[in-house]
């Protein structure tokens, strides 16, 4: 099957999580990410665990369907093989702090004088513009100062980073939202550009209803626990044997669940009627419903919400997640051959498509491992000249 990406060659000069997050999209939808690391080091999250022989598990789950070739660019001849390889690419992304490729000599007024057509995608923590943005940065830092951490842990405790790294994986998915949207632009015009991301604007971007509220009547957001901020019931009550996660989105939902769980005699109590004042009532109402809740096992709620229209589902460990029938349905879940570290799991491609479906193809990458490969199809360059080159050092 063509998938939707086919032709686009990328230039990945990213490291850690933000770019490779962008570049393993676009991979998996069939651009050709080419991955260029320092020689000898590479990518940072080589050298992250856990480990699977002398290969980084981490490094591995952000890096499949790319081919890795190393280039020193502190040398003069690896900045103009870079820059001659920029002629011959559409994308080039990279995650330095702002600057960085300025003081290379590769910052984006260079480059698209190389060529015009290029899409320059930088992600960092607080952008190329405004105070901060020299500044280095985290997940965690941007968490902290964007808000996320603000609103998230138990209600009167202390604020919490969420337990993945959604500062860089936000900035990874609109990094490559910009990409697409500059690829569109340059179709219709063939003008390239420049896409800026930053890790703190993501993490205000995906504020949601916080700032709503805040700008709606002053108040300031604080941590819920597992309650939602403004619908009730939408949290989880324990059951018998364990919890199960109910979400109760609509008036039209709540007589459901009232029919479902045997508290009908709710549905017209005016006090829960809607969901502003179910919301209002919390502190009567979900005593009411934990009591009901805990009297029967979570398989048995399950069931008994699935045939009443409720929303609802258990809160699934990770090993659980690997083995949800639903997941497994969808190939959410990819075992892919390493040439060394062997078979190791990882998430499966999640954008479906009827006609250009994306797909894990190919494992990571070894450090280099495409190097010779790379530069006889991006710069038609022979064994010759590739060994003469490798004697300077460049690779």
């Amino acid at each position: 099957m063509k998938q939707s990406l086919e032709g686009i060659k990328v230039l990945d000069l990213t490291r850690v999580l933000a770019g490779p997050y962008a570049t393993m999209v676009l991979a998996d939808l069939g651009a050709n990410v080419m991955k260029v690391e320092m020689p000898v080091k590479g990518d940072d999250s080589r050298h992250f665990g856990p480990y699977v022989g002398d290969e980084s598990a981490y490094f591995m789950s952000l890096n499949r369907n790319k081919r890795s070739m190393t280039l020193n660019l502190k040398t003069e001849k690896g900045k103009e093989l870079l820059k001659e390889m920029i002629k011959n690419v559409d994308v080039v992304i990279e995650n330095f702090r702002p600057g960085t490729m300025e003081k290379l000599g590769l910052g984006y007024d260079v480059l698209k004088e190389v060529n015009p057509r290029i899409i320059y995608a930088a992600a960092s923590g607080f952008g190329h513009s405004g105070p901060y943005s020299k500044r280095p940065a985290y997940d965690a830092i941007v968490q902290a100062m964007g808000g996320i951490m603000s609103i998230t842990g138990q209600e009167d405790g202390e604020f919490t980073r969420v337990g993945t790294s959604v500062g860089d994986i936000t900035a990874g998915l609109f990094a490559t939202i910009g990409i697409l949207a500059a690829l569109r632009y340059r179709d219709e015009t063939g003008i390239g550009q420049k896409v800026d991301i930053a890790m703190l604007d993501t993490q205000l971007a995906i504020l949601e209803n916080a700032v709503a509220r805040y700008a709606v009547d002053g108040e300031i957001p604080a941590p819920k626990g597992n309650r939602h901020p403004s619908i009730v019931p939408f949290e989880p009550f324990d059951a018998s044997d364990g919890k199960i996660m109910i979400a109760v989105g609509n008036d039209a939902l709540w007589v459901k669940f009232c029919n479902a769980t045997e508290l009908d005699h709710l549905i017209n109590k005016e006090e829960f009627k809607t969901n502003p004042l179910r919301n209002n009532n919390y502190r009567i109402l979900r005593p009411l419903i934990a009591e009901k809740i805990v009297k029967k096992t979570v398989d048995e709620w399950i069931e008994i919400f699935n045939d009443g229209g409720v929303p609802n589902g258990p809160i699934n460990t990770v090993d659980k997640v690997l083995k949800d029938p639903q997941i497994l349905a969808r190939d959410m879940v990819k075992e892919v051959e390493h040439p060394t570290a062997g078979k190791l799991l990882m998430p499966g491609v999640p954008i479906k498509m009827s006609e250009t479906q994306g797909d894990v193809v190919m494992a990571s990458p070894i450090l280099g491992q495409h190097t010779d490969e790379i530069l006889k199809e991006i710069l038609d360059l022979n064994d010759n000249e590739i060994e003469k080159l490798k004697k300077e050092n460049i690779f």
